[in-house]
């Protein structure tokens, strides 16, 4: 079972992953500073799942998005908050090749399916209730 983090073990992950990554990698191909469309060149079997952001004890995790300043979701610089979506619904994973991390999770609507993923940094992690 793959083990909840809450915002603070989750900065601890980011800023150790982030002292240790082992430099240029495939998975660095297309730039993820920001949520996108899992590219295609992404090698998905080079992903490993570390930790998750979904709480066992919330059953309807919130649809409710952190945007303070009106700042756009698709944003590189869009805040990282785990307890409002889409991170409340994400997986952390690692790349077993340099050791970057990437939060996931599936969007779906009532006709697709999308899986999204964005990089992990350290200094856009929020606590916020």
């Amino acid at each position: 079972m793959t083990p909840y983090v809450d915002a603070a073990a989750l900065v601890e992950l980011a800023m150790r992953a982030e002292e240790n990554v082992n430099g240029p990698c495939s998975c660095t191909k297309t730039p993820l500073d920001g949520w996108q469309s899992q590219p295609l060149s992404l090698d998905e079997t080079q992903l490993v799942e570390v930790a998750t952001l979904m709480r066992s004890d919330d059953s309807e995790p919130t649809f409710s998005e952190y945007r303070p300043d009106n700042v756009q979701y698709w944003s590189a610089e869009a805040p990282i908050a785990p307890r409002y979506f889409p991170y409340n619904r994400c997986g952390v994973w690692a790349c077993s090749q340099c050791g970057r991390l990437y939060l996931r999770y599936t969007e779906g609507g009532g006709y697709f399916v999308d899986r999204r993923i964005r990089a992990l940094k350290a200094a856009l992690i929020v606590d916020v209730e």
